[in-house]
């Protein structure tokens, strides 16, 4: 990102557009930041990400440094050795041409076990993804649910691993 003021906008990209052409680089915008983090099942604050989640069940308490003291830290490290009740997992959703957009049903055997957090369509994986919560148990990869889309039940199965350069691969080449 870069914060510049109005005046000099139109001259910062012009001048970021010639030194990107010898590299093939384009705009994009923030729907297509949205689909590549879906493949990489990179949650987002606000949807996949909030208060009411805790670090452990967001996959977030990784990025705790628990040498310290902070606010919660009892909780916290209960939650983390009791283990969490529901984790956020990444989804493959078998649809047509319907994606989630956030708030839908994921089902097993039925029975409503959980919720959609995010989701949408994934480009470069052309898959329709889904991120959201469901009970641990059901958090293994590969575990069969549904999704509950406008009314229309659609099979999603839980990722065990990312979509796209799941080491990180191409991120540090």
């Amino acid at each position: 990102e870069i914060y510049t003021p109005p005046p000099y906008l139109l001259r910062l990209a012009e001048e970021v557009e010639r030194a990107g052409a010898d590299h093939d680089l384009r705009w994009y915008g923030a729907r297509a930041l949205m689909s590549l983090r879906l493949e990489k099942s990179w949650g987002v604050w606000g949807l996949d990400y909030r208060p009411d989640f805790t670090a452990a069940e967001s996959g977030l308490d990784v990025f705790i440094d628990w040498t310290k003291d902070f606010v919660g830290k009892e909780a916290a490290l209960r939650m983390r050795e009791e283990g969490p009740s529901r984790k956020l997992v990444t989804m493959r959703v078998e649809t047509g041409d319907i994606d989630v957009s956030a708030d839908e049903a994921i089902l097993k055997d039925g029975e409503a076990v959980g919720y959609v957090s995010s989701g949408g369509f994934a480009h470069n994986s052309e898959v329709s993804v889904a991120m959201g919560y469901v009970p641990t148990e059901l958090a293994a990869g590969d575990t069969a649910v549904e999704i509950e889309i406008n009314g229309e039940r659609y099979p999603a199965r839980v990722l065990g691993q990312c979509l796209w350069d799941a080491n990180g691969g191409r991120m540090r080449s």
